[in-house]
């Protein structure tokens, strides 16, 4: 069984950051690409950001150049810093991971989901 939890998610002003993360843990042989999608009220799940077992990252257009996107490998921990915010970016953000367990299956699991609230 494998989990990710995240954190870092809140309310926070226009113009704001904040700083999510995502730690994958349980049986774990490797970890392969991770990645943060959102959901806005109304909205259906979209890509923010995605990184490769070898460090190869991807943006959607509406993140570029406001959102960083790294992993520490030896935690298994992904983190997302998110700068100048929109009411746009207002959703749930959920940590995604394709994980190879022990018994050498490879599965995709998701986070339980952060609340990112941006007030305008």
């Amino acid at each position: 069984q494998v989990q990710l939890v995240e954190s870092g998610g809140g309310l926070v002003q226009a113009g704001g950051s904040l700083r999510l993360s995502c730690a994958a843990s349980g049986s774990i042989f490797s970890v392969n690409a991770m990645g943060w999608y959102r959901q806005g009220p109304g909205n259906q799940r979209e890509l923010v950001a995605s990184i490769t077992g070898n460090g190869n990252r991807n943006y959607a257009d509406s993140v570029k150049g406001r959102f960083t996107f790294w992993r520490d490998n030896a935690k298994n921990t992904v983190y997302l810093r998110m700068n100048n915010l929109t009411a746009e970016d207002t959703a749930v953000y959920y940590c995604n991971a394709k994980v190879t367990t022990m018994d050498l299956k490879t599965l995709d699991y998701w986070g339980q989901g952060t609340q990112v609230t941006v007030s305008s």
